[in-house]
């Protein structure tokens, strides 16, 4: 009876243990989901990076859930990449791609419903595709995440082998976050767009800025611009300093960043400075920067071009405009490679090319000691001279119609061509403002002619009045009525010939008048029939 009653007694201590356990195997469970979620819910509270964010989200399922392998995937158009993982490798990360509909992550995607599996190994849906080592028959729980309706991702998991029990509520987990990681998820996608987009924008500046400054694109076929063309494919892949000398509006910048752009540091930044333009006294703190306190204004330490320019070009133009005092500091820079801050006692590396520019006779600043001789020379290491625009007479037209077709895209016109006597008066004009001048005169014509066609009157006065053109009508003191309208008649008459190859039948048929006529007028306004 005892024996009976003992035997009783421990089969009911041993059930009662059995169900204790149960029950705190239970509440060990629960306790690990709420940790879990608790963890989730305090970085979602603190960590502000959207991509640290994720990837702490699987490091909390790592640690506490024993996950091995944890994936986030955004959409790409028709591809799911993953974007944060856990447990895999750089290549295994960068192998995880998947079409809409490929594999058990692209079905998820595609119907927009959750798929577990329990046991992988029998699972011929699933790719496997990072090739990442996985425990034996791991299972996989995938879950779509939404936003606005719309599968922007998916969320999934590999879960060592459990029961179904366990598993469905690891799953629920995994819902769960799926659920609230959507709008960070959104976010983290909206942020990848636009630095692809930041990224695709620079790639197309670059490369127009590469062809619109490569010297294939610089206007001119003269024999003096082609020895030019030879000089910068000479010197682009170098790193020497060049010294580009030549009449201000020669096009110096343009050859400047036709070597940067046709360099091995094309990829880094082009900072131009005008010595000319920057005061004396500022001139030091632009070029090399200031530290703290040094002067009065200097608020805070400021980077000058050379640190700024860090990896690229600095173009120093009119560098024969600069003081006594920074060009000592330039020719160390130029021989050792460092400079100080002003303010500053700790050497700059300087990591930069130098292509200076100047329109000033150098030799006769030397003469007179307003430039070092031994700057001169360091800075001459390659020189470019560039030919004036009057020496350069079969490129004027070239010159003319291509910056008629950019101010036409600009200004959105339809300018087709420049009149005869408009020609003739830029053939025969000295240009002492070389390229600028001619681009500025025919921007100007194309603002104010009220047809297709560039007219002489269009252009500006200085090339209608100037001794040197021999075209001039309009005298100096102001035109008569009877000028103007000889003016106009002219270029009437010039046209009409020039479109009728010079006969002079056709061209009084065009204009509706009779051969007599024109002869006249002609006559009367030295229109010669061989020009």
């Amino acid at each position: 009876m005892l024996f009976y009653i003992f035997g009783t007694n421990n089969i009911r201590q041993t059930k009662l243990s059995f169900f204790n356990r149960g029950v705190d195997l239970k509440s060990q469970h629960e306790n690990m989901e709420l940790n879990v979620l608790d963890k989730i819910s305090h970085a979602l509270v603190h960590q502000r990076n959207v991509s640290a964010l994720l990837r702490e989200v699987l490091d909390i399922l790592r640690y506490e859930m024993g996950v091995e392998h944890g994936t986030f995937t955004l959409r790409r158009g028709n591809l799911l990449v993953i974007e944060a993982s856990s447990g895999l490798s750089e290549e295994e990360r960068k192998r995880g791609q998947y079409r809409i509909g490929e594999g058990v992550t692209g079905k998820v995607a595609a119907t927009g419903k959750a798929i577990l599996i329990p046991d992988i190994s029998r699972e011929p849906a699933f790719l496997g595709k990072t090739k990442a080592v996985r425990a034996a028959k791991s299972a996989f729980i995938c879950f779509p995440i939404k936003h606005g309706g719309e599968v922007i991702g998916t969320f999934s998991i590999d879960h060592p082998p459990a029961s179904a029990e366990k598993l469905g509520k690891a799953q629920g987990i995994v819902k769960i976050l799926s659920n609230i990681l959507a709008d960070a998820v959104a976010t983290f996608k909206i942020e990848i767009e636009e630095k692809e987009q930041l990224r695709a924008e620079n790639e197309r500046l670059r490369h127009e800025l590469s062809v619109r400054f490569h010297p294939g694109n610089i206007i001119g076929n003269c024999s003096s611009m082609r020895a030019v063309y030879a000089m910068i494919a000479q010197v682009a892949d170098s790193s020497a300093t060049v010294l580009i000398r030549g009449e201000s509006g020669t096009g110096k910048e343009l050859v400047a960043r036709a070597i940067h752009y046709a360099s091995p540091r094309k990829s880094g930044p082009f900072i131009a400075v005008n010595c000319a333009a920057l005061p004396e006294n500022l001139i030091e703190s632009e070029l090399f920067g200031h530290e703290k306190g040094s002067f009065t204004g200097a608020f805070q330490q400021r980077k000058g071009r050379f640190e700024i320019a860090s990896g690229g070009t600095l173009f120093l133009d009119e560098i024969g405009d600069v003081s006594q005092s920074v060009q000592v500091k330039l020719l160390r820079v130029l021989q050792e490679r460092v400079f100080e801050r002003v303010g500053g006692h700790e050497p700059v590396e300087s990591n930069v090319r130098i292509i200076a520019a100047t329109s000033r006779n150098l030799e006769e600043a030397i003469n007179e000691n307003k430039f070092r001789e031994d700057l001169y020379y360091r800075l001459n290491v390659f020189p470019i001279i560039l030919p004036v625009l009057h020496e350069r007479k079969s490129d004027i037209i070239l010159l003319a119609d291509h910056f008629l077709e950019k101010y036409n895209r600009q200004y959105n016109k339809n300018v087709r061509r420049i009149s005869t006597p408009a020609i003739n008066m830029m053939m025969s004009y000295h240009w002492p403002g070389n390229v600028r001048e001619l681009e500025n005169s025919i921007e100007r014509a194309v603002l104010l002619t009220t047809n297709d066609v560039v007219n002489a009157y269009d252009l500006p006065p200085s090339l209608q009045t100037a001794e040197e053109s021999g075209t001039a009508i309009i005298p100096e003191e102001g035109a008569s009525f009877e000028t103007m309208v000889a003016s106009f008649e002219k270029e009437l008459i010039v046209d009409s010939l020039k479109n009728n190859r010079w006969n002079v039948a056709a061209a009084a048929r065009a204009l509706k008048t009779t051969q007599r006529i024109i002869h006249y007028k002609m006559g009367k306004l030295n229109i010669e029939i061989q020009k």
